[in-house]
């Protein structure tokens, strides 16, 4: 069983919505914050929003504005709010605790799929 549980993934149309959910192991996610990457056929791992055990929030500039990141006070549980959609930013999306150094390698968590079509 994988320590981290990712979900909400689904296919959408351009402009659409998609909100998803992480689930970690408690003890991964102690003193940690929470970070979202994704991955596309054929490109590199990306991380696009991350939320700090300080709570600052950092987003990539491609989704600045679009996506919003939480985590819960428990700390193991957060989601990602994914407001209009685009074609790129079809992929694999990974949650992911501090200091993971291959989150989309599916070791930690099989990721949730993400599929926005124009």
């Amino acid at each position: 069983e994988l320590p981290v549980v990712e979900s909400g993934g689904d296919s959408v149309q351009a402009g659409g919505s998609l909100i998803l959910t992480c689930t970690g192991a408690e003890s991964l996610f102690v003193g940690s914050g929470m970070h979202w990457y994704r991955q596309a056929p054929g490109t590199e791992c990306e991380l696009v929003s991350s939320v700090n055990i300080d709570g600052s929030t950092y987003y990539a500039d491609s989704v600045r504005g679009r996506f919003t990141i939480s985590q819960a006070n428990a700390k193991n549980t957060g989601r990602l709010l994914m407001s209009n959609l685009q074609p790129e930013d079809t992929g694999v999306y990974f949650c992911a605790a501090d200091g993971i150094g291959t989150p989309c390698d599916g070791t930690w968590g099989q990721g949730t799929q993400v599929t926005v079509s124009s």
